[in-house]
């Protein structure tokens, strides 16, 4: 169903386009911008699972470059929103600075692996988060809520696959010069996937 694998790629790509849209919002409002901020990334976070269900939904074996990429657009969300928050002052300039240039040196010795990208994503989000508690409570709360909601409807896959894929990273890193075997979207590798499809 070439369909579904092309919706995946789609809500793939919108994420480029949340990510310019939250640094905008951070250049042109700034701290008034925390609310649309916090929905961009509700709306971010909700398509990186839809189109994971969809990539998976598609039994579509060949991959297609956006979605062997999947973790590229996941950043650039990240990097969209370190963006804001620097120019909203939720964060300094020097400290945004120090944390990028820190990363480029990590991935240029280690390269972008997924868990890498993973680790990049996690405190800016951490921190975005923290933020809208002190200055926007219920963005704050949306944004929690709906994340413990993520990790309640997908729970079988979580402690499953999610959680060990993540935690495998440390032992065997693939190269970097290695496209992936598998749709990264899909968070399971191939001899898993009848599994998957099996559940609700």
């Amino acid at each position: 169903m070439k369909q579904l694998k092309y919706s995946a790629d789609f809500l793939t790509f919108s994420r480029v386009i949340i990510a310019v849209g939250i640094a905008w919002i951070g250049w042109s409002l700034g701290l008034d911008g925390v609310r649309l901020a916090s929905l961009l990334m509700v709306i971010s976070w909700g398509s990186d699972v839809l189109d994971g269900y969809l990539a998976r939904r598609s039994q579509v074996v060949k991959n297609t470059w956006i979605g062997d990429h999947d973790l590229y657009f996941d950043m650039s969300v990240a990097l969209g929103l370190l963006i804001f928050m620097t120019t909203a002052n939720l964060l300094s300039t020097s400290t945004s600075v120090i944390y990028v240039v820190c990363w480029i040196l990590v991935f240029s010795r280690f390269g972008i692996l997924s868990v890498l990208g993973k680790m990049f994503q996690a405190p800016i989000y951490t921190w975005f988060i923290i933020s809208a508690f002190r200055y926007e409570p219920l963005s704050g709360w949306l944004m929690l809520i709906f994340l413990t909601g993520l990790v309640a409807i997908t729970w079988p896959r979580f402690p499953q696959d999610t959680i060990p894929s993540f935690l495998s990273g440390f032992k065997k890193p693939v190269e970097p010069s290695q496209g992936p075997a598998y749709d990264p979207r899909e968070r399971t590798k191939p001899e898993k996937a009848e599994k998957s499809q099996s559940r609700p």
